[in-house]
């Protein structure tokens, strides 16, 4: 199957598979999606969004990422455009017949005067699996992008797969974030400590880009016994949050974003 090649050094006999999607203002007050692709599991669909933006769907039309795997997801939203990507269902790392890892890669780059709101469901770190997980965002100045990541440990009274993540973001050709995360068997040790997970399995982030965070920063303050909300050093503000469960983090992440004035819009991606 066709794809992204895999990173130097490294092979995945498993599925390769790459979605693209490019966003463009129509001129009209809307956005049009010039680029909608998908292969084999990631499978995308426009559906409606009322805001004059365009939305879409990953759908997964097989299982995985199994061992062995290698997806790769890329949006680019011109100027002016706005965009809203998120999935019909959670995402489960599983593993395969091989012994190998499985990889996800995220690239996302968004013009002057666009945004992009990145709102995928869950990703669930099966038993077994081992995933690593790379999302790297390229904002230009005056670019407004809303990311959600949601990370859950293992399904119901199950002991959590290998999860391996890092979220990369340059805003105006400058560094604005980098954190990268190992939990599960294997992972450095402490993971599941008091310092870090404290026992919880579900963990979350919410980065929220706007031009108005210039001239006036988010305030550092508790969001809850095991969240806080951050500002970073250029426009933008990091929630940070853990739960024992799915639910309990996406309602955690949805009050921040409520804070930040950054609720999800009529038309966007439902919970």
């Amino acid at each position: 199957m066709t794809g992204e090649p895999a990173p130097p050094g490294e092979r995945y006999p498993g599925v390769v598979a790459t979605a693209r999607i490019i966003a463009a203002a129509d001129g009209r007050g809307g956005t049009e999606l010039p680029l909608l692709s998908g292969e084999g599991p990631l499978a995308l669909r426009r559906t409606r969004a009322t805001d004059g933006g365009a939305r879409v769907l990953t759908v997964g039309a097989m299982s995985g990422p199994l061992g062995g795997d290698h997806f790769t997801v890329r949006a680019r939203v011109g100027p002016g455009a706005r965009l809203t990507v998120g999935s019909v269902a959670a995402t489960l790392a599983l593993p395969g017949q091989t012994k190998g890892h499985s990889r996800y890669d995220v690239r996302l780059d968004v013009a002057d005067r666009a945004e992009l709101r990145w709102l995928p469901e869950q990703l669930i770190a099966a038993k077994g699996s081992d995933l690593r997980v790379s999302t790297r965002v390229r904002l230009e100045r005056g670019a407004r992008l809303v990311l959600r990541e949601e990370q859950v440990l293992g399904r119901s009274a199950e002991e959590p797969g290998r999860l391996t993540s890092r979220l990369t973001v340059h805003h105006d050709g400058s560094a604005l974030f980098d954190q990268e995360t190992h939990c599960g068997p294997g992972a450095p040790g402490g993971w599941d400590g008091p310092a870090v997970l404290a026992g919880l399995r579900s963990i979350g982030q919410l980065l929220v880009v706007s031009p108005e965070f210039e001239g006036h920063p988010v305030a550092a303050r508790r969001l809850g016994p095991y969240a806080a909300v951050m500002p970073l050093a250029g426009p933008a503000a990091l929630v940070t949050a853990l739960a024992p469960d799915a639910l309990r983090l996406r309602r955690l992440l949805d009050e921040a974003a409520q804070a930040l004035g950054a609720a999800p819009r009529g038309g966007e991606v439902p919970r």
